[in-house]
């Protein structure tokens, strides 16, 4: 009994919610100072062993990220428009049966160590749809983010999905992220993608195209970049929607567009 009412006191302790089972109504049936001698006992038994506290919080971190993932998978459905087909965000192989589609930042680090990755599995899935969101998170921090931004939306608008593609290629090969973006590398990267003549006002004009890309995160609920959604062009479902935050590697990716064709299959 002494065990089972310890575990009790360690899993109230650790989760913060009680258990509905006789063990927790014999743990509230204590007074006061009995149940101090239980809080000095778990306190003990947890400094005696450390494991189960990191344990208990990898768990709880799990289970927190696979919430967030399945209230996001949940949002891409309710949103698949905005995700799929919004004419401002750059596309390659528009006719592919399964899109990926990324949120990054140009400055972003992570998003730059991904970005190999991501050429990598554009150049071997040429019947995925790629769409690019331009999300410039660190705008505020790193002006150029926003910038970088800026020019490549109108890069795609005049030049086209290739032309943004060497853009975007030319702007993570310079190496250069957190905020060591210079309005230099942007042009000779508008320059490499052969887009030189686009105005100011053609720039300042994809304003409003980040600002439904910030608000369609928001509602996605993606807490940074890189983000990456997995679907279905056709007969999305909850089943063969992935959510993938962070520099994921090639297999993941590959795995998700798997996914993405077999739910179809199977789900008609």
């Amino acid at each position: 009994m002494k065990k089972q009412i310890l575990a009790a006191a360690l899993t109230m302790s650790l989760t913060g919610h009680a258990i509905a089972d006789t063990t927790t109504t014999a743990v509230a049936t204590f007074n006061d100072a009995q149940k101090a001698q239980i809080g000095e006992v778990a306190a003990d038994y947890l400094r005696a062993h450390p494991e189960i506290l990191i344990e208990m919080s990898q768990k709880l971190q799990t289970q927190s990220q696979e919430k967030q993932m399945a209230s996001a998978s949940a949002a891409a459905l309710q949103n698949k428009e905005a995700l799929l087909n919004d004419p401002t965000s750059p596309v390659l192989h528009p006719k592919g049966d399964v899109a990926v589609i990324q949120f990054f930042d140009y400055q972003c680090i992570f998003c730059a160590k991904v970005a190999p990755v991501v050429e990598q599995f554009i150049s071997k899935n040429q019947d995925v749809r790629f769409i690019y969101k331009e999300w410039p998170i660190f705008g505020r921090r790193w002006p150029a983010s926003v910038q970088a931004a800026k020019v490549g939306l109108s890069v795609y608008k005049k030049g086209g999905a290739e032309a943004y593609h060497r853009y975007h290629a030319a702007l993570y090969a310079t190496g250069h992220d957190e905020g060591k973006l210079l309005d230099e590398d942007i042009r000779q990267a508008a320059v490499k993608a052969g887009v030189t003549d686009a105005t100011r006002e053609d720039i300042e004009g994809m304003a409003a195209a980040l600002a439904a890309n910030n608000a369609l995160a928001k509602e996605l609920g993606i807490q940074g970049t890189p983000a990456f959604f997995v679907m279905p062009v056709k007969g999305a479902t909850a089943e063969n929607v992935s959510v993938m935050p962070g520099a994921i590697d090639l297999q993941a990716l590959q795995a998700a567009v798997e996914k993405a064709r077999s739910g179809v299959q199977q789900g008609g």
